[in-house]
């Protein structure tokens, strides 16, 4: 049993989040850490966490969508792509190693971060693509949704950098098509947590109110300042991502640099 007033932070925190989420990603951030103090366990607040993150990237896909900036043609084969794959992610998230992607994980967000920190290539207006959009969906958008599936912190920081740089997309748009692929890739591994019996259901739709208001916020925040604002919170949140996930004491880097500092 949950106290009312915890239930009432829980949606602040929601809501908190899927304004992040809508922007920038890293909502996760919040929400799970919330979730653990609320005395879910670590299983039920993922799950519970995955139900109300599916709830916001639906809310803000629907309000780039009715702003025009989703072109479904090209969408849904990746949403499809990656929807498939984050359900097959999940299936298969006791084959991998968590702690590779314990040690993989960071490494690439601060890359992310540096990318998106100091890369001039990032324009309001598209590009030219570098990949087609058949292989873009049946390989790329998959890829980052079997990871959402199996692992998930970070995932729309994958698919941000991988819409801009090889479909060619400016950033609000790539904003705009990123939600939509995590919205599929989150509906994919939530499906499984609902037949484990994982969600926390009057937490979880509480949250996922919260952050289906949240993300109307943070949609038309993302759609008022454009790249002004979706650029620094990108590279603060990958940051933050990175900082948590090597803060673990579990991370394998962080266990090795206590190890040689120990024999210093």
């Amino acid at each position: 049993m949950v106290s009312l007033d915890v239930i009432a932070t829980l949606f602040v925190v929601a809501t908190l989040a899927g304004a992040l989420d809508a922007i920038a990603g890293g909502g996760g951030l919040v929400t799970l850490p919330a979730l653990l103090l609320a005395g879910l366990s670590p299983v039920q607040a993922l799950g519970t966490s995955k139900l109300q993150s599916t709830f916001g990237a639906l809310s803000a896909t629907t309000a780039f969508a009715r702003r025009g900036m989703i072109d479904w043609k090209t969408a849904w084969p990746v949403a499809l792509g990656a929807g498939i794959a984050g359900l097959c992610g999940a299936l298969c998230a006791s084959l991998l190693s968590p702690q590779l992607l314990r040690a993989v994980v960071p490494l690439m967000l601060i890359a992310i971060a540096l990318n998106f920190g100091f890369s001039r290539a990032l324009k309001s207006e598209d590009v030219a693509p570098r990949m087609a959009l058949i292989p873009f969906a049946c390989f790329v958008a998959p890829l980052v949704g079997f990871y959402d599936g199996i692992f998930g912190p970070g995932a729309g920081a994958f698919y941000m950098i991988a819409i801009v740089t090889l479909l060619g997309y400016g950033v609000l748009k790539a904003t705009a098509h990123t939600k939509l692929a995590n919205a599929a890739s989150n509906l994919g591994g939530l499906s499984l947590f609902i037949l484990k019996g994982a969600v926390v259901w009057p937490i979880g739709l509480v949250m996922a109110v919260g952050a289906f208001l949240g993300a109307q916020i943070g949609s038309r925040l993302a759609v008022r300042f454009g790249p002004k604002l979706i650029r620094p919170l990108l590279v603060t949140i990958s940051c933050a991502m990175a900082i948590k996930l090597l803060a673990d004491p579990t991370n394998p880097i962080r266990q090795a640099v206590q190890g040689l500092l120990v024999g210093v």
